[in-house]
């Protein structure tokens, strides 16, 4: 369900970018590409119509991310009851260890002769 999610978070990112991006700032954008005089969406209508998209995009944003939130996999706790994680339960015997054998010795050269 997570992925799901997410995949349709990008989906509206995406929208929402495309739909911003086709608005223009001083209010020409798509209704300028539709100048004639019978047009059945005027102007105002046009720039109504990517507003509300827009707004609408953004909310749907917004909603899939609290949702992805909440869907995100959970994380496996550890059970710290068991004795095989009590530090108690440890033994404490060390293992004896057997003499280093003796290594030659290191030779000196000596220096700047």
């Amino acid at each position: 369900m997570y992925v799901f999610v997410t995949i349709l978070a990008i989906i509206v990112a995406i929208l929402l970018a495309l739909v911003v991006l086709v608005q223009n700032s001083k209010g020409g954008g798509l209704a300028a590409n539709f100048a004639s005089q019978t047009q059945v969406m005027g102007v105002r209508k046009t720039a109504d119509f990517l507003e509300k998209t827009t707004w609408g995009l953004a909310v749907a944003l917004l909603v899939l991310s609290l949702a992805a939130t909440s869907l995100v996999p959970k994380q496996a706790t550890i059970d710290t009851t068991k004795t095989d994680l009590n530090p108690n339960a440890i033994k404490t015997t060390i293992p004896t260890q057997q003499p280093a054998q003796p290594t030659q010795p290191i030779q000196t050269l000596p220096i700047g002769q």
